[in-house]
């Protein structure tokens, strides 16, 4: 399956979120607060003391391959589009610099800072619908009506 609306001019937002904060949550909050359509992570640094990720391993049926992390991260990447089902993936780095990534579940708790540049497709306009061959809402662009 494949869904595609061709292009888009491009706008940026930025945006900072503190100590305590819940990321994924603060995120969703920020896209709804100003409306966007087809908003989707562009940058990220900062660092998290919590996290709860679904592991590559997990399917629709069998969500057992969740895990929950506890300590101090630092974000390496965090990627994904956030409407109103975000579909977000993350990947942490520890004190060793080892790191975990997997589908961002929530529970992201900001350490000191996390700095998100997020981009607007202002062209088109992101949803999801479930998807039977692969058990989950899978993204659906669509070009974006003109609002009167």
């Amino acid at each position: 399956m494949s869904s595609a609306a061709g292009g888009s001019s491009l706008q940026v937002h930025a945006v900072r979120f503190g100590p305590g904060q819940e990321l994924l949550g603060s995120l969703q909050a920020f896209v709804e607060e100003r409306r966007l359509r087809a908003p989707f992570i562009i940058t990220c640094v900062g660092s998290v003391t919590k996290a709860t990720l679904r592991l590559a391993n997990a399917t629709a049926a069998n969500t057992n391959e969740v895990i929950q992390l506890s300590g101090r991260f630092e974000i390496v990447s965090l990627v994904g589009t956030l409407n109103r089902d975000a579909h977000v993936h993350i990947c942490l780095s520890d004190a060793e610099g080892k790191t975990v990534g997997g589908h961002v579940m929530g529970d992201l708790e900001v350490f000191t800072t996390a700095e998100v540049v997020i981009g607007e497709a202002v062209g088109l306009h992101f949803t999801r619908d479930m998807d039977e061959q692969t058990g989950y809402p899978e993204l659906v662009v669509q070009p974006r009506k003109s609002e009167s």
